[in-house]
């Protein structure tokens, strides 16, 4: 006799089998499995440690598939200056083989879609157990967004963690915390607090 799931039932079979043995464990890297009309959607981005004055959007976060951060009482959406940290899964691009090369492919994309922004590498953010993360600064010529930009490496995973302003002083302002959150991060997920 053949016993048919409900659908509901192989949902639950993959996230408690498949999720908790899926490639290697990393502490920090968060791994969701949301269920979509098409299937399963898969959300992967680090697990940042708190930061005074901001919180996890989590609405904005499934939206862009990146950790997003708002200054408390702003939603990512509607703040002038956030925070985001993304992890990109190597597998999935074979031809970015390394840092140097993603950040190579950024500052083409920069350039290509906003004329004259100013793109600078700035000293390399060193995170809580001393991994040392590239930092770039991509200044708008006339109008967009002010932004920071530190690259790094964890496993599987390519680590981009962004401050995103649309102001120079809102850029300025917020600096200090993004500064501190990279330093404060930990590849095994026990930063300080």
């Amino acid at each position: 006799m053949i016993r048919v799931r409900p659908p509901w039932m192989s949902l639950l079979i993959l996230v408690v089998l498949v999720l908790p043995g899926w490639g290697p464990s990393y502490g920090e890297i968060e791994k969701l499995a949301i269920p979509g009309p098409n299937g399963i959607n898969f959300h992967w981005w680090p697990k940042l440690p708190p930061v005074k004055g901001w919180h996890h959007d989590h609405e904005y976060s499934l939206h862009y598939g990146a950790n997003a951060l708002a200054p408390d009482g702003k939603t990512f959406a509607d703040a002038e200056t956030v925070m985001y940290a993304m992890a990109l899964y190597k597998p999935r691009d074979p031809a970015t083989t390394s840092v140097a090369v993603l950040i190579e492919q950024d500052r083409k994309r920069f350039l290509g879609n906003t004329p004259g922004v100013k793109i600078v590498e700035v000293e390399a953010l060193v995170t809580a157990d001393q991994k040392a993360f590239r930092s770039f600064t991509f200044f708008p010529a006339e109008s967009g967004n002010w932004e920071r930009v530190t690259y790094g490496e964890e496993g599987e995973f390519f680590l981009v963690f962004t401050l995103s302003s649309r102001s120079l002083a809102g850029y300025k302002a917020c600096l200090p915390a993004y500064e501190d959150l990279i330093r404060r991060y930990k590849v095994n997920g026990r930063a300080p607090r």
